[in-house]
């Protein structure tokens, strides 16, 4: 792959946990990639399976879900829904071409700016190395 390719990532974020960990890794000066394009959600439960199939349709190289960690859901089992829902729709997007390992499901804590910080770096550089999705040029950002 050349050296230009930026991929497109978009991040559907909790509210409360990972969405808070990027207010943290911002605040205390932790660069992660600025191709990271966050969706705030108030909890990762709420996810719909077209939304995450839409971003890939629509272009997006990659994308990263990221919620309380389980027992810590502001709504109960919130996350727990959105676990057993991401995994389907892996199995949807490999039907469709995708590779599964371009959507990816991390628990992020309020206090973990740095695990942020990692997560998106490295999900970034996997997208990277993989290479421009499918439907990568239909995208207009």
């Amino acid at each position: 792959m050349t050296e230009s390719f930026e991929p497109r990532i978009i991040a559907m974020v909790c509210n409360w946990c990972t969405y808070t960990a990027a207010d943290l890794a911002g605040t205390s000066r932790l660069s992660y990639p600025s191709n990271v394009r966050m969706v705030r959600l108030m909890c990762t439960g709420m996810i719909d399976a077209k939304y995450i199939i839409k971003a890939f349709l629509d272009g997006a190289d990659g994308v990263f879900i990221g919620g309380c960690h389980p027992g810590d859901c502001h709504y109960i089992n919130g996350n727990i829904k959105a676990e057993k829902r991401i995994s389907g729709v892996g199995m949807v997007l490999e039907q469709f071409g995708f590779d599964p390992e371009r959507l990816k499901l991390a628990w992020i804590g309020a206090s973990e700016g740095p695990e942020f910080q990692k997560h998106m770096t490295t999900f970034v550089e996997k997208i990277k190395e993989m290479g421009p999705g499918p439907a990568r040029f239909r995208m207009v950002l």
